[in-house]
């Protein structure tokens, strides 16, 4: 089993397969390494150029052909499914990551026993309006919201410790929030982040754009709350809908009792609604918090999953992963 596995996502990338695979040998010349490149449905010509490099370099080049695009999440999962060495360090595919930082994240996080060594393009090279403006503003939320500290998301140069990675699954766009995702099965401190080269595009086309940056918000609001609330989604949703309840009845008990001690007319009042809507809201809301605590459990044990997760046991046979 290779002690590296570099995992690479690549859609649509023909003119830097050949640039990308040159990198990729001379960075990693003499490691024990496994380099897996997982093709993401390319419609440009990228599955045959990957083929033809992998038959020319050797059995550590390993090529994934998924059958249509299912975007670049699925596809490093389906890298990281198929990754054996004991570190798994995912990059793109469109040199603007450097391959020559690969060895020196994967040295410190198995020298410094980290189970997270995260890239930071400290020099970004990429356009200030459409690219780091925006990457700036998302990162700051992200920071705030997780309370994992990193100062660049956005990079998918990261070396990771392959038993707590394989501990996660990656679904829509999470790909960017892997080291929150694993703040839920480490601690914070245990998740680093250290300055890595960053390059200008140099052929090909960017897959990113300003919408994704209303994607990252949307999944960044599923992130907090799965990663606060997936074990108790009832203290979530049942703190709100007491509150709804205790200020729906508060306007019910008022009016109630304007009505039969002062023989006020209620009917036509703006709180009678106010306080009917409250009300109802707040049964909604917990309503809600049950449904989601009954799932949580069919989640937890349909798939066999534990609240915890074994790091190493001595003298006992247990499980890592649960």
């Amino acid at each position: 089993m290779p002690r590296i596995s570099v995992v690479i996502p690549l859609y649509n990338e023909i003119d830097n397969v050949t640039p990308l695979c040159d990198a990729l040998a001379a960075a990693l010349a003499g490691a024990d390494v496994e380099i897996i490149i997982v093709d993401d449905g390319s419609r440009d010509g990228s599955a045959a150029a990957l083929d033809r490099e992998a038959e020319a370099r050797g059995d550590h080049f390993k090529m994934i052909h998924l059958q249509r695009n299912f975007g670049q999440t699925a596809a490093m999962q389906a890298g990281i499914d198929a990754a054996q060495g004991e570190v798994i360090v995912t990059l793109d595919a469109d040199l603007q990551n450097d391959p020559l930082d690969i060895l020196p994240l994967a040295e410190r996080l198995l020298a410094e026993n980290l189970d997270v060594v995260a890239g930071w393009r400290k020099n970004r090279q990429d356009g200030l309006l459409l690219r780091k403006i925006p990457s700036r503003i998302a990162n700051r939320l992200i920071r705030r919201l997780t309370g994992v500290f990193l100062h660049d998301y956005g990079c998918t140069l990261k070396a990771y410790r392959a038993s707590v990675l394989k501990g996660v699954r990656l679904y829509g766009e999470m790909h960017r929030f892997i080291p929150a995702w694993l703040s839920t099965l480490t601690y914070t401190d245990r998740i680093v982040e250290v300055p890595v080269r960053h390059h200008p595009r140099r052929a090909g086309k960017s897959k990113y754009g300003i919408s994704r940056t209303f994607r990252v918000l949307v999944d960044l609001l599923f992130v907090k709350f799965f990663l606060g609330y997936s074990q108790r989604p009832m203290h979530f949703f049942g703190v709100i809908g007491l509150f709804s309840l205790f200020v729906g009845s508060g306007m019910l008990i008022y009016l109630f009792i304007d009505k039969f001690a002062e023989g006020a007319e209620i009917s036509g009042r703006p709180m009678l609604i106010a306080g009917v809507l409250f009300f109802l809201a707040g049964l909604q809301f917990l309503n809600t918090g049950i449904v989601g605590e009954m799932l949580s459990r069919i989640y937890f044990e349909g798939q066999g999953k534990t609240t915890y997760v074994v790091r190493r046991a001595v003298h006992l046979d247990v499980p890592p992963e649960h």
